[in-house]
């Protein structure tokens, strides 16, 4: 093959960037002893990849990139932006092309996996912290539960059901010096709808007359069924009924429930 046929057949391409046989190899690399035309465009093709690698360095083997480098310092000292033979530009150009199209689509496919990575931890740190919120409030609200009920200072009346529902049961716990009364409701099902559970005091004698000291509101909010109510002065018993939402003046009797 005369130089000419090396130079415009493509394989001297191959051969700077290593992809040829070594029977090959050894075959240009003597071409290119005898023929100066031939050596010559090697290191213009060398050039070229330099230069193109400058521009694109992360697409290009860094092997290859500093191997061709070292050569051609070694030959002719500092390497510097040469311009390619006429056949080869072409190529560079539509190289450099499509190692940026191909730059910029990989760029933009990580970018977008990086917010959506930075999206997803900051739904879950999120949803972490919100139910941190609700178990921290949780938890507090049982330290509290929990201390009316060990407080010895406060009075325990256990309610039993009546004929209206008589597996339902409360507890009542009324501390007679603060006056404070709290309402354990873990044992009444849940209200009708357009109803609400209200606790009356009871005073036995000389007549049974009740006293409305509160409702036990968001009664399926409320999950541990601790209820806060009015405080009570004086009160001989307790009792719930369940009334019309709002409550009521005086109990309905028929819905008697402890």
């Amino acid at each position: 093959m005369e130089a000419q046929e090396y130079i415009e057949s493509g394989i001297l391409e191959l051969y700077v960037y290593g992809l040829l046989t070594e029977t090959e190899n050894l075959e240009i690399a003597e071409m290119a002893k005898k023929n100066p035309e031939v050596e010559q465009e090697i290191l213009e093709i060398e050039r070229a990849i330099i230069a193109l690698s400058s521009s694109f360095s992360p697409f290009h083997s860094v092997a290859n990139f500093e191997k061709i480098k070292a050569r051609l310092e070694l030959k002719h000292g500092k390497v510097v932006d040469m311009k390619p033979a006429s056949n080869w530009s072409q190529y560079v150009g539509w190289a450099a092309a499509v190692l940026m199209l191909l730059g910029l689509g990989y760029q933009t496919l990580e970018l977008t996996k990086t917010k959506e990575a930075i999206a997803t931890v900051g739904n879950e740190k999120n949803k972490i912290q919100r139910e941190f919120a609700y178990l921290d409030q949780q938890n507090k609200e049982t330290e509290k539960n929990l201390t009316i009920v060990r407080d010895i200072k406060n009075t325990g009346v256990t309610l039993g059901g009546q004929t209206v529902s008589p597996t339902s049961f409360a507890k009542v716990y009324w501390n007679k010096d603060t006056k404070t009364t709290y309402i354990d409701a873990a044992g009444l099902p849940k209200p009708t709808k357009g109803m609400v559970y209200q606790v009356w005091s009871l005073k036995l004698s000389p007549v049974l007359t009740p006293t409305s000291i509160g409702l036990l509101d968001n009664f399926e909010e409320n999950d541990q069924k601790i209820f806060a109510v009015d405080q009570t002065d004086s009160a001989e018993a307790f009792g719930i009924t369940l009334e019309p939402a709002g409550g009521s003046a005086t109990p309905t009797w028929n819905n008697y429930i402890l």
